[in-house]
């Protein structure tokens, strides 16, 4: 093992410590869409679940049943069909839904036994029935009235996991199939969860199945790994029926539907108090982890804005710029600057912050005559496909327009193109400041780009 490999290793190490320490007595909110997942990966999933309760995460399991309840309707030949994607249960139908809901839930009950982790499964939601709508009779189709947070909490304040079956009760003990997804959701803003993760059986929310908002840039292979609140609002109102797709009248499609109301629910819930939403592929061993002790991820993330922000730089933090820096001046592709050279203007740096942790900064220096350059645009290589550096060169950009600044330069060796890209344009050294012109290293014979604001 290389030394390189090593430093990695500390690196992920101090984050997961970190993370640990961070969300210790904190509440995340589970939906597993997993219980078609063959035996050895559920058991995989719930000892990762089992590991989380064990660094003091409040646990709250959600797991759907759709598919089990199929297999018993199918089972004991009992009629039924959905509209929209709903089940519409009737007085036939849902004695076997709850079987097939108590039976999924009675699964992960064991699964967390083998592990020597208590868990119960409670009655706590209060449901009515979603009655007619447009003529469609839902019968035993049900919705979330309330959760009864008072049992719940004493739950959790024992360290007992506690399991929802997707069936509430009306007032006078009428049973009703609800959404499983709609319930972890009403679960996570009712308990203020940290978290709210849908675990799904292979959702994976990518860039070429939908219309994206201008600022959200896919990784490469297309995952779309982060949405803030505004952007999911955007995704959802371009991506709509009869939005940003012709679509026949009376057209279904389920599995965009499917992911829209992922989308859907993760905005609503990080609008109103979740921190962060996450969409992932529970068949993807160690995909909760991943997603939970890591900034980058695996899945697609739904965040309130402060998860994501780009701020001035304070003076305790030049080293770590420095530190984001020095390898692209190694390589030639900054100039070289030291800490001092850093810290002597340092009120012109701003960085990108995520989790208290620096991925990225860039420069904003003012010259006379209402002119600005952009400069020392870093990104910590292991964050560069998330559109970081394009972040902070528009914020630049708009910060040089708030100051009234005419125009903002750049001078650069190997990323003109780029540049170009987001709309600059290429300009003679006359183009420049005086007192930068009379700085310009011929030897070093950079690029110059200008964007008119």
């Amino acid at each position: 093992m290389n030394s390189t490999t090593i430093l990695e290793q500390v690196d992920l190490i101090r984050e997961v410590f970190a993370y640990a320490a961070r969300f210790k007595d904190r509440t995340f909110v589970f939906h597993l869409d997993t219980d078609r997942l063959e035996d050895e990966l559920m058991a995989l999933l719930v000892k990762d679940l089992v590991l989380l309760h064990q660094t003091g995460i409040r646990i709250v399991l959600v797991p759907a049943a759709r598919n089990r309840i199929d297999e018993v309707l199918q089972q004991y030949h009992v009629s039924w069909k959905r509209h929209e994607g709903v089940r519409i249960a009737d007085a036939e139908s849902i004695p076997f839904i709850k079987m097939a809901a108590f039976d999924v839930t009675n699964r992960l009950m064991t699964l967390l036994a083998a592990r020597d982790t208590n868990a119960v499964v409670g009655n706590w939601v209060r449901a009515r029935g979603m009655g007619v709508i447009d003529g469609v009779d839902y019968a035993y189709a049900g919705m979330v009235e309330r959760i009864q947070l008072d049992l719940l909490s004493a739950t959790l304040e024992q360290r007992i996991i506690p399991i929802f079956p997707c069936i509430g009760w009306s007032s006078n003990g009428k049973p009703y199939n609800i959404s499983s997804r709609e319930l972890a959701y009403r679960i996570a803003v009712s308990l203020d969860a940290s978290k709210l993760f849908f675990v799904t059986e292979g959702v994976r929310i990518t860039a070429d199945a939908f219309d994206l908002p201008e600022s959200v840039e896919p990784e490469e292979g297309g995952r779309i790994s982060r949405l803030s609140v505004s952007e999911a609002g955007e995704f959802l109102q371009r991506n709509s029926a009869g939005s940003a797709v012709d679509r026949p009248s009376g057209y279904y499609d389920e599995a965009g539907a499917d992911q829209l109301e992922l989308i859907r629910l993760a905005h609503n819930a990080a609008l109103t108090n979740v921190d962060r939403v996450h969409i992932i592929d529970g068949r993807r061993q160690g995909s909760i982890l991943a997603e939970v002790f890591s900034n980058l991820g695996v899945g697609t993330m739904v965040h309130a804005n402060q998860y994501e922000s780009i701020r001035p730089l304070q003076a305790g933090e030049v080293s770590e710029v420095y530190r984001l820096m020095q390898p692209l001046a190694e390589r030639g592709i900054l100039v070289a600057r030291s800490e001092q050279d850093i810290s002597r203007r340092y009120e012109d740096y701003v960085v990108h912050e995520t989790d208290g942790r620096l991925h990225g900064c860039g420069a904003l220096h003012e010259y006379a005559g209402g002119v600005g350059e952009i400069a020392a645009i870093a990104v910590d290589p292991a964050y560069e496909q998330l559109g970081i550096g394009r972040r902070i060169v528009l914020y630049l950009i708009e910060e040089a327009r708030r100051r009234g600044l005419s125009a903002v330069l750049v001078l650069t060796t190997r990323t003109f193109d780029w540049f170009e890209s987001i709309g600059f344009t290429r300009v003679g050294v006359e183009e420049l400041p005086e007192e930068k012109r009379r700085r310009y290293d011929t030897g070093r014979n950079s690029v110059i780009l200008k964007y008119r604001l």
